[in-house]
């Protein structure tokens, strides 16, 4: 098993604090990013194969090469850079940032510094979910710390360059973990994605050039930089370097956030967590947070990494892993997800907003027992007029659980149209009632 790099003080008391992170090693990689390039440190980052935690896998290093060097208004005047920390986390299953922003803040705050170096930015901001009231009271105190000591502000390490950092807090809307949307909510305005290009790099912040990373990536940066990018890259594939945080839940002895690397395989990376609770047999595991289509218990017998995961007709997301075991109904299962899509669509594109509402419909009516066969043949047309048709890539997450559980589990689904409910419930069951449910399109 890989060395633990990001994880390795779980669970010690005051971990959290200045104190602690500088007596573990904390800050030496930003003093030897310091008396580095710019350039330089763009570089190690690429060597090291990191990829995007959040969900997309972009290579980090070429993300932040596409900043501009020295960026003028039409006035000739400098325009500032605005680095980003994305802290929203709102994809089911997912709880691998929340774990890092409450144990490792100064690491976040350290990967932010090194990053601004590189791609010359003054300014930092955290957007933080708005219901992680604790998590941003621990990152504003170690904040706070760090201005203190000279890490943040005017002169960082006494240097004379300039850097800090702000909290943004957000309201909780899903839709904001998308990079425009949550730059249009820092902003102050609704959440809403924005189309691209112009891309961040280019138009983001304000009106300014901005870069927006993960939690985990930016805590991923201070181990390349100080034990070089060689080790990160010789830990994972050859396109994606490192360990990676896996949020594993559902039905499994021992839930939690494993650090483990990033090729780990699925069908390991499950007996690692204790195995399928009860010693039943997986039916079906979401790979890479709720958007992530399913794959079947005879599927997971597959590297965990981005590519990898692409070729077996998945993703891995962000890295939330659910286990469902054969004991669960996989239509309910399906129709439980789809009706927090509906409720998180932002509304902006009609294909999604009309969308995620048919379709969280139309799979809670069959769950109901009140589906027919033309609503198995409609899910997939509905998904075809979805995905890839909408400004951000949400309308693509419904389609993930709708179109996977429709063509992998179709058995099932016939079952509950032809017995006229849920089989896996008692004949009598009588079910909650649910406005949805006897809806039709």
């Amino acid at each position: 098993m890989a060395e633990v790099l990001l994880t390795k003080h779980n669970g010690i008391k005051d971990n959290h604090t200045l104190s602690f992170y500088k007596a573990a090693g904390g800050y030496q990689a930003l003093e030897q990013a310091l008396g580095m390039t710019p350039d330089a440190i763009i570089d190690e980052v690429k060597k090291s194969n990191l990829r995007g935690r959040g969900g997309a896998g972009f290579p980090t290093g070429m993300k932040w090469s596409f900043m501009p060097k020295n960026p003028v208004d039409a006035q000739g005047h400098p325009k500032p850079k605005y680095l980003v920390c994305n802290a929203d986390e709102g994809e089911p299953g997912t709880f691998k940032d929340r774990l890092l922003l409450t144990q490792y803040p100064h690491m976040l705050i350290e990967g932010m510094l090194i990053a601004a170096h590189a791609i010359g930015s003054n300014q930092g901001y955290i957007y933080i979910r708005g219901e992680f009231y604790r998590e941003a009271e621990i990152v504003k105190a170690a904040i706070k710390e760090a201005r203190a000591a000279g890490l943040l502000g005017k002169k960082v390490m006494g240097r004379s360059w300039a850097f800090d950092i702000e909290i943004y807090r957000g309201a909780g809307a899903y839709i904001c973990g998308e990079e425009t949307a949550l730059l249009s909510s820092l902003e102050g305005r609704r959440g809403e994605p924005r189309l691209k290009p112009p891309f961040p790099a280019q138009v983001g912040a304000f009106g300014m050039p901005s870069c927006v990373n993960n939690v985990e990536t930016f805590c991923a940066v201070p181990t390349i930089i100080k034990d070089g990018a060689a080790k990160f890259a010789a830990i994972g594939t050859e396109r994606s370097g490192g360990t990676r945080l896996f949020c594993v839940s559902g039905h499994v002895e021992k839930p939690g956030v494993y650090e483990l690397p990033i090729h780990m395989n699925l069908k390991d990376l499950i007996q690692h967590c204790g195995g399928v609770r009860g010693g039943r047999s997986v039916k079906a595991v979401i790979p890479g947070g709720a958007s992530a289509p399913m794959l079947r218990g005879d599927e997971i017998d597959v590297a965990m990494d981005f590519d990898s995961l692409a070729k077996a007709g998945t993703m891995a997301g962000s890295g939330g892993v659910i286990v469902i075991d054969d004991q669960t109904c996989i239509v309910e299962s399906a129709a439980r997800l789809l009706k927090f899509y509906e409720h998180e669509s932002c509304g902006q594109c009609s294909q999604c907003r009309e969308g995620s509402h048919w379709l969280a419909r139309m799979f809670n009516r069959i769950e109901a027992g009140q589906g027919t066969t033309e609503d198995l043949d409609k899910i997939a047309h509905i998904c075809g007029n979805m995905a890839g048709q909408t400004i951000c890539a949400f309308a693509d997450a419904v389609t993930g659980p709708a179109l996977s559980t429709i063509r992998k589990f179709r058995a099932e689904f016939e079952e509950h149209v032809r017995l006229g409910r849920c089989p896996s419930k008692p004949e009598h069951y009588v079910r909650p009632h649910d406005h949805h449910a006897s809806a039709r399109l």
